[in-house]
């Protein structure tokens, strides 16, 4: 039986960087902090529940906050693609603004919390999947950018600051600007796997404030405007990677 999905478009695109020599040989570079989402070569991880939510809600509009490898937006760019190829979206197929809307990323690539390797222009993920790039603080990005132009949010994507104050100031800012039937995903949500996680000293100051996402949430829950959906798979498989927590968001309607 063979697979719904396909295996080589998620290795050679999805969870990999690769280049291939003049002889056909294809090498491989892993997708920095695709691990967080619990994926390998051939899984997505949490990613699948991303790019499936996409195709659900049929979002065209979709923003991610703070990206290490890309790995977010390359699912955002191909669900919105793969709409197309499905004959839910019409027209033109441009991945930038065309009839099946774009995909956004915003991040400061000042080496806070981990390093971007994507900035460049001739970057894969800018090359394969040309998302548009604002290298800006989310809070600027959001009064100076999609305020401006009174952007509307279909699918948002949080995993930038990932201190309390900063996943709060994202939450607060960008959920006044989602469409009506929008939805927001928070990763690293799952404190269990924060509190259990070894971080080398020489990296313990990047990680000190990692389990922001995991307390905004648990205020979040309590906030009766929210239905929240709190997705963890840790330790289902001790010795297989494992995401790091994924909650979904939307607005309830009262």
């Amino acid at each position: 039986m063979q697979s719904l999905i396909n295996l080589n478009l998620v290795k050679n695109f999805i969870t990999n960087n690769h280049t291939i020599d003049k002889g056909g040989d294809i090498t491989y570079q892993t997708v920095k902090y695709r691990w967080s989402h619990g994926a390998t070569d051939l899984h997505l991880g949490d990613g699948l529940m991303v790019y499936s939510l996409i195709q659900f809600i049929r979002a065209k509009v979709c923003v991610c906050i703070g990206t290490g490898g890309g790995f977010i937006p390359r699912l955002m760019t191909q669900s919105r693609h793969d709409l197309w190829e499905q004959g839910i979206f019409e027209g033109n197929p441009s991945n930038e603004w065309g009839d099946i809307g774009t995909t956004i990323v915003i991040d400061a690539a000042n080496g806070v919390g981990g390093f971007t390797d994507w900035t460049e222009d001739n970057s894969f993920l800018r090359q394969h999947f040309a998302p548009q790039v604002i290298i800006e603080t989310s809070e600027r990005a959001y009064y100076d950018y999609f305020v401006r132009q009174d952007i509307k949010i279909d699918y948002l994507h949080i995993d930038g600051d990932h201190s309390y104050e900063g996943v709060k100031k994202d939450f607060e800012l960008y959920s006044q600007i989602m469409s009506e039937n929008g939805i927001i995903t928070i990763h690293d949500t799952d404190q269990t796997y924060h509190n259990t996680f070894l971080v080398p000293d020489t990296q313990k100051t990047d990680f000190a404030e990692f389990d922001g996402p995991a307390k905004f949430i648990e205020e979040l829950k309590n906030n009766s405007k929210y239905n929240l959906v709190n997705l963890k798979n840790f330790t289902t498989f001790t010795n297989k990677t494992t995401s790091t927590g994924l909650t979904i968001v939307t607005k309830n309607k009262l």
